[in-house]
């Protein structure tokens, strides 16, 4: 195979999708160093996460589920198109920040939903994040091997 033919089945797999989303809801999650502007409208249940779709951008199964949970929640993931730009952080961090801005979102189409994702702790921001290392440690609270002699 040749480099040229090469590229072109590499971008056929992965290929970013423009997407439309006039008439729709946005909202914005953080989770750790992540942040993901969410955009939701009428739809067929598909999800886009940065152009490409979730299971091209999600390669784990955990993350997937965790990032459809707020629409299998409401019990809508039929119902809604989702388009996500995420930055920063790992993957958990994006997915969780996904959840977080996914949930505003609908709450923003349907304020009904709001009971259901609040009683799922969906709608609260994980205020968790990395505590910095101090110094004279070895990390943030871990410290070097105490010698006697």
């Amino acid at each position: 195979m040749s480099s040229a033919s090469l590229e072109t089945s590499k971008s056929n797999l992965t290929r970013k999708v423009k997407l439309d989303f006039k008439d729709s809801k946005y909202a914005t999650g953080r989770r750790k160093r992540s942040i993901a502007k969410v955009w939701i409208k009428k739809g067929s249940g598909k999800i886009y996460v940065n152009g490409l779709k979730i299971d091209e951008y999600f390669k784990r199964p955990v993350h997937q589920i965790i990032v459809t949970r707020p629409l299998d929640v409401c019990n809508v993931s039929a119902n809604y198109d989702v388009k996500c730009s995420v930055k920063g952080g790992g993957l958990s961090g994006q997915a969780g920040a996904i959840i977080l801005g996914m949930a505003k979102a609908l709450i923003g189409f349907d304020e009904n939903h709001k009971k259901v994702l609040k009683k799922e702790k969906l709608t609260t921001r994980d205020s968790r994040v990395v505590e910095r290392k101090k110094y004279g440690h070895r990390k943030a609270r871990r410290s070097f091997q105490f010698s006697k002699r």
